[in-house]
């Protein structure tokens, strides 16, 4: 990391116009997440394809059963796989399970990603699995889901878990890291908007969720080091209804996997319990 901060600072000094270039990059590289043997053999248990977004990335799916689709979305730096553990119970209640790597990520197309590419992956995903009757999401997946759904994805039900209400925020904590200065971060961000036709504005999920109608289930850790607590509880107040969990000690990676919160998920999308109505 010393020799990166080293590198751009150089660069920096040099012209501004190549470090946020460079910065961009950076930016937009998640970490490869080795593949994990479990994940591996539940998607080896799975049917899968490929669609393509409308940036033209390849995106690798996967599905599980015949029944009304769930889709599963997981984060940053992570794969398809990622949910994987919830695919027998969402079976047994009759779903069918549908899943992908985002852009960038395991077995779909690209080095670089970034959240709009998140965001037209899952309508690409859409328009050949859905309308879902729910989707469970994970990190950078909630926020990836909400712009989706303000777009025009369907999911009757939504499960987001450690969400992130707003990836630009991350772009201070990367110049802080970085030591940038703010007149190469805003070349990055205008570099970044005209590329995909995003305002950075625009992923503050909290500007636009209020109009949903979608019932949501919300659970963060206090513990979370990598997407705040705060994040999770700002979604929540944002969106119409939504039932927001705190959980301790899990972090923001063990959620996922936790019995009593994957108890909880699979309660709030049982089909019986949709049908009677309950609230949430």
């Amino acid at each position: 990391m010393r020799s990166i901060r080293l590198a751009l600072r150089g660069l920096t000094a040099v012209s501004p116009a190549l470090a946020s270039h460079a910065a961009g990059t950076l930016f937009r590289t998640p970490p490869r997440r080795a593949k994990v043997e479990a994940e591996a053999r539940a998607l080896a248990g799975a049917t899968p394809g490929r669609v393509r977004s409308a940036f033209g990335d390849s995106v690798a799916t996967w599905r599980w059963g015949e029944g009304r689709p769930v889709l599963l979305v997981h984060g940053w730096g992570s794969r398809g796989g990622r949910l994987a553990s919830y695919v027998p119970a969402l079976l047994d209640q009759g779903y069918s399970v549908v899943t992908f790597d985002a852009p960038g990520h395991g077995a779909s197309s690209g080095r670089l990603s970034s959240a709009p590419q998140f965001v037209k992956a899952i309508e690409a995903v859409s328009a050949e699995f859905g309308p879902f009757a729910a989707v469970i999401a994970h990190s950078m997946g909630g926020c990836a889901m909400s712009l989706a759904m303000r777009d025009g994805v369907r999911a009757e039900r939504a499960v987001f878990l450690a969400p992130s209400a707003n990836p630009g925020e991350f772009s201070l904590r990367f110049a802080q890291v970085l030591g940038l200065p703010e007149d190469v971060m805003d070349r990055m961000r205008q570099r970044f908007e005209r590329k995909f036709g995003y305002a950075w504005v625009e992923f503050d999920v909290t500007r636009f969720v209020d109009r949903f109608q979608t019932p949501l289930l919300i659970f963060h850790d206090r513990d979370d080091r990598e997407v705040p607590w705060c994040d999770g509880a700002a979604i929540a107040r944002a969106w119409p209804g939504a039932r927001f969990v705190t959980t301790h000690g899990l972090g923001h990676k063990r959620i996922v996997e936790d019995p009593e919160v994957a108890s909880s998920v699979l309660d709030f999308l049982r089909p019986q319990t949709q049908a009677a109505g309950a609230l949430v």
